[in-house]
């Protein structure tokens, strides 16, 4: 629930903006629509400053954005430094729980995807949740990596439109792309916390005059290249000296090895040419065998695919699995039966 809807609902909220002025703020908020009156926004980084308007105004929920602009003057470090983050959390968390405020602290992350400063920080406050995403697509993945009061298994999924973010309950009925039988695609369903989702694996494999590349996006590298080894050793599918493309439609990530089988035959089918038919979906570990191993939640992989129109499945040989009416099982003990499977298929 945004800021603006909380005050509607008659509670004092406050926005305490460290990095942009108060205008700019309006500015944005004016976009999403009209401003209520108890919602109050003050420019500052002083800690001091922060702290007497919470003291003072006893908002319901006041957000700090973001926590790394703010600092003490009576400390030395500079603002950003691991000491003054420490400080400035302490010091608002510990004003927070004294008026009874919920306090949200807006913290910057690391190029490696994790939060920046103290990891104090993390253990002060009850909850840590991550925003993320692909920057050049509109879905966002919200996740909590802790939460003291309930289970972070969960996961979720937003899309960026104009008005701002927007529950997104179904991603797969955006994702789907062309109705186009072309060789290298393959549908897969990856399992984060209790969601299904429908991932669309797509693998180019051209020939290559220099040093052969792999490209991976939003599909792990390292998968990627056992894969390719796999391919070679197990299936006599070499693809040393080609140019090997593999991404997802629609900017989801795909980085479980539940996607194995889907990656390794849209690979497959791309070096192969042949187009792997639409309804048939592709899920399971694959090892360095060749084997196709059991994953966990398999039935409910199946059964988001049979929804969104797949009426057969190559899955491992192991593995539970309930009875699904109106999907055909294929169950395929190596990685070079499943290749057939899907080829016999597209006849």
């Amino acid at each position: 629930m945004s800021l603006c809807a909380l005050a509607r609902l008659g509670n004092p909220v406050l926005l305490i903006a460290a990095e942009e002025s108060v205008s700019q703020v309006a500015q944005r908020a004016r976009r999403l629509g009209d401003v209520p009156n108890g919602l109050d926004v003050a420019s500052t980084t002083e800690v001091g400053a922060a702290e007497q308007l919470i003291a003072e105004r006893r908002p319901t929920l006041c957000v700090v954005d973001s926590i790394s602009a703010m600092s003490d003057d009576a400390l030395a470090s500079v603002a950003g430094s691991v000491p003054q983050i420490r400080h400035a959390a302490e010091r608002l968390c510990a004003t927070a729980k004294s008026t009874g405020t919920a306090l949200i602290l807006v913290g910057h992350v690391t190029k490696d995807g994790e939060l920046a400063g103290p990891r104090t920080l993390e253990h002060l406050v009850d909850t840590v949740v991550r925003i993320e995403g692909d920057r050049h697509g509109t879905l966002r993945f919200v996740r909590a990596l802790k939460h003291r009061f309930g289970p972070t298994g969960e996961v979720g999924l937003l899309e960026m439109v104009h008005e701002g973010l927007r529950d997104l309950p179904d991603a797969a009925l955006s994702l789907r792309g062309p109705q186009l039988d072309v060789p290298g695609v393959v549908f897969t369903v990856t399992n984060d916390g209790s969601r299904s989702l429908l991932v669309e694996m797509q693998a180019l494999v051209a020939s290559s005059s220099v040093s052969p590349r792999r490209v991976a996006h939003q599909v792990s590298s390292q998968r990627l290249s056992l894969l390719l080894a796999v391919l070679e050793a197990r299936c006599q599918i070499d693809t040393s000296a080609s140019d090997v493309f593999a991404a997802t439609a629609g900017g989801l990530p795909a980085n479980e090895p539940g996607v194995d089988v889907a990656l390794a035959l849209a690979v497959a089918s791309a070096a192969k040419n042949f187009a792997v038919p639409r309804g048939l979906a592709a899920m399971g570990e694959v090892g360095l065998a060749g084997e196709l191993r059991a994953i966990s939640g398999l039935t409910l992989r199946v059964r988001e695919a049979h929804r969104l129109g797949a009426s057969a499945v190559i899955v491992p040989a192991q593995g539970e699995l309930d009875d699904i009416p109106g999907v055909r099982v294929h169950r395929c003990a190596s990685l070079s039966e499943a290749i057939g499977i899907a080829q016999i298929s597209t006849k």
